[in-house]
């Protein structure tokens, strides 16, 4: 999430009602997670766990709940809850905007592109050359959409991040001030959903398909020519390499990076990296080879019983 402008430390520290450390107009130019942040950006962090990784990361601003040793050329801004601090930031610098109407006079769209009736285009919506957007099809604020894009009936493009902190009264929602960027020549199914960055963007890359019923996760990163097979959810912040195959529904925990031209078969549930140019199957996924041994042994399983019986009657 860039800042429209840059901003001085001690600005900054005024919109949060914070105190800091640095000079009083060291620039910031943004604010972004841990995993997209870049020189000149605030990260925010509230657990002693991360403080060497916030503090060690490319962010130049570090909202901290903690006055700690403050690294040479960077700045902290003390806060008691940089959660809601964060928050803060998103309200301030990318507010909800409603909207009147059911396509926003601040959308460009292409005028090749084919918009159904009973769709939704958000403010500053791009929509490029050649698109079919089908029917009932919501696309929120700010997302971008390539040249020869077919999106089809119910989807939803950009909602927000499934991302809250357990407090001891109610879960607190982390709030998306990010978007869905979508390249050329992507085609997505039916009642599919994208959800926008926390404070970047959730990509799909150009030549990707997208079946039906498909959930992508905030901050994900799909690559070129990837196949998703209905019913598949992909959690947030994952990358997901040129060229894989995901069948349907196969579930992929957050975070996680799937290598170039890995096939995932069908139900399968992901939890950990998987590596390029290989098959994988079942939950945890493993090689679908080392799957399929193990699988045939335990199907032997009970003619091994039976071994064990006869050996232990004849003793």
């Amino acid at each position: 999430m860039k800042f429209p402008k840059p901003y001085a430390l001690k600005s900054i520290a005024d919109i949060l009602d914070c105190s800091y450390v640095g000079e009083d107009d060291y620039q910031v130019y943004g604010a972004n997670e841990i995993h997209v942040v870049e020189k000149g950006d605030i990260v925010f962090v509230d657990h002693p766990k991360y403080y060497d990784k916030a503090l060690n990361s490319a962010a130049s601003v570090i909202l901290i709940n903690k006055e700690v040793a403050c690294p040479d050329g960077k700045a902290l801004l003390i806060s008691k809850d940089p959660f809601t601090d964060f928050n803060k930031l998103t309200s301030f610098f990318k507010p909800f905007k409603p909207s009147t109407q059911s396509i926003s006079s601040s959308a460009t769209i292409d005028n090749t592109a084919v918009i159904q009736p009973n769709v939704f285009i958000g403010n500053n919506v791009k929509i490029g050359k050649n698109c079919i957007i089908h029917s009932n099809v919501s696309i929120y604020d700010d997302s971008e959409i390539g040249n020869n894009v077919i999106i089809h009936s119910g989807s939803v493009i950009g909602a927000d991040a499934f991302y809250y902190k357990n407090r001891p009264e109610a879960y607190d929602k982390l709030k998306s001030g990010g978007n869905v960027v979508i390249e050329n020549d992507v085609e997505i199914g039916a009642l599919s959903t994208i959800d926008k960055g926390v404070s970047g963007s959730t990509l799909i890359k150009k030549g990707t398909k997208i079946d039906n019923l498909v959930q992508i996760g905030h901050d994900t990163v799909i690559g070129e020519k990837v196949l998703i097979a209905a019913h598949t959810g992909i959690a947030g912040c994952c990358i997901i390499e040129k060229n894989v195959t995901i069948w349907g529904q196969v579930g992929i925990s957050s975070g996680l990076s799937i290598g170039e031209s890995a096939i995932i078969l069908a139900q399968s549930g992901v939890s950990k990296n998987l590596a390029a140019h290989k098959t994988y199957f079942g939950t945890p996924a493993s090689d679908i080879k080392k799957k399929y041994r193990e699988m045939a042994h335990i199907a032997n399983l009970p003619n091994l019983a039976k071994q064990l019986k006869d050996v232990t009657r004849i003793k």
